[in-house]
């Protein structure tokens, strides 16, 4: 498919602020995202296995509980953040996604169903692993594979989003044209790749949660040091096996002496060795969202040389700029997003500190943010609906 043709698939109403800034919004959201991925995947995985040693260990059993409710929330998160740079990517690569929905159209249906059923059993192993249920590392399995292939048609998605040279082939194979929407080919070293990190991810995650429990007297040291101890171990393997795999992936992509794929090579080498040397882990695992954000950057810089080299520059987009829309989301995401997020996060730090029962109305901080929050929310939603309103009128009388 040439630059002509993509070109004219753009929107014709253009995009409603600088490309440059959807795009950046696009991987700082892509690698939030990612990084639930990785926590879920990775929580449910180690629990399936702790599911099989916590009848002999008491460290396991109440390690298992805890990954659990870790991966259950984590699935939540996913699905909330995985909606941003969906939108951002189809703000600015608009004839990439339409097209791929196309194409792979049954996927996108299944995908639907397979997120559904496997988080509804994510929950149902959840209980029967609470009750000690015979079921509940079939149930477990069950549910971690559909999640594991929900993200494999994911990765479809964005792989044939970037090979629009193969679009007419796979739409009219030998001339005939095929609506059955069941294309699927996957990049399977770039798969692996982003299935590994999950194993790092869950031991930074066992680091800091050994780290939370320290001041809490409701925990043994000898599990704190457990569970130390396996994160250390799963962290540090993680890391050298996702670094294997980013080499053979670089490679095959002809990427191997990039300068960008140098940078993500030394931070993996730099996070082997902190998440065996460094004490305090928030602090690795801050460097480890760096990497993250490296890693989604290398995503989008394959994918605007693919489509610059074929003519398609989204710098070159159309120019139409709402400050309206662009002035709301801002508002959104820095007050009620921002205070959102500061005030469960400022609960659940508060609730796992505290040795007994945590009365949050007694707490000045925490009163005085949801207190702010709901003002937030409700002035929020007064000036939506009445922009809304005010708008719809306006290009209706």
């Amino acid at each position: 498919m040439d630059a002509g043709i993509l070109n004219l698939l753009r929107d014709p109403a253009g995009v409603p602020f600088y490309p440059v800034v959807f795009q950046s919004l696009y991987v700082l959201t892509w690698a939030l995202h990612a990084l639930f991925v990785f926590l879920s995947l990775g929580s449910m995985g180690l629990s399936l296995y702790g599911g099989f040693k916590q009848k002999t260990d008491k460290n396991w059993e109440i390690l298992t509980a805890h990954l659990l409710q870790t991966g259950k929330i984590s699935v939540s998160l996913l699905i909330v953040l995985g909606v941003a740079p969906l939108l951002f990517t189809q703000v600015i690569y608009d004839p990439n996604w339409y097209t791929i929905n196309t194409l792979s159209g049954l996927w996108v249906v299944i995908f639907i169903y397979c997120l559904l059923v496997g988080y509804s059993m994510y929950y149902w192993y959840y209980y029967a692993n609470k009750k000690q249920s015979s079921v509940s590392k079939l149930v477990g399995t069950v549910a971690f594979l559909l999640l594991v292939f929900c993200g494999l048609i994911m990765h479809v998605f964005s792989v044939q989003a970037i090979q629009p040279e193969k679009w007419m082939q796979w739409y009219a194979p030998n001339g005939i044209v095929d609506t059955s929407g069941t294309n699927f080919h996957p990049e399977t070293i770039r798969y692996i790749f982003f299935m590994i990190l999950s194993i790092p991810v869950v031991g930074l995650f066992l680091q800091n949660y050994s780290d939370f429990l320290k001041s809490n007297k409701s925990f043994d040291e000898k599990f704190i040091s457990f569970s130390r101890s396996v994160g250390t171990k799963i962290s540090t393997f993680g890391f050298i096996l996702s670094l294997i795999i980013f080499i053979f992936w670089t490679y095959s992509i002809d990427r191997l002496y990039d300068i960008f794929s140098i940078v993500i090579y030394l931070s993996f080498v730099s996070m082997i060795l902190l998440s065996k040397k460094l004490n305090n882990s928030y602090i690795s695992t801050i460097i480890f969202i760096v990497v993250l954000l490296l890693i989604s950057a290398f995503r989008e810089y394959i994918r605007y040389n693919i489509m610059n080299n074929l003519g398609y520059d989204i710098y070159q987009y159309p120019l139409n700029i709402e400050w309206a829309s662009i002035i709301m989301f801002l508002l959104t995401f820095l007050s009620l997003g921002g205070v959102g997020v500061t005030f469960i996060a400022s609960m659940a730090w508060k609730v796992g500190k505290n040795n007994g029962y945590f009365d949050a109305s007694k707490d000045k901080m925490v009163t005085t943010m949801a207190n702010i929050l709901l003002w937030i929310l409700s002035i929020w939603c007064i000036v939506y609906f009445a922009w809304g309103f005010f708008t719809l009128f306006k290009n209706s009388l």
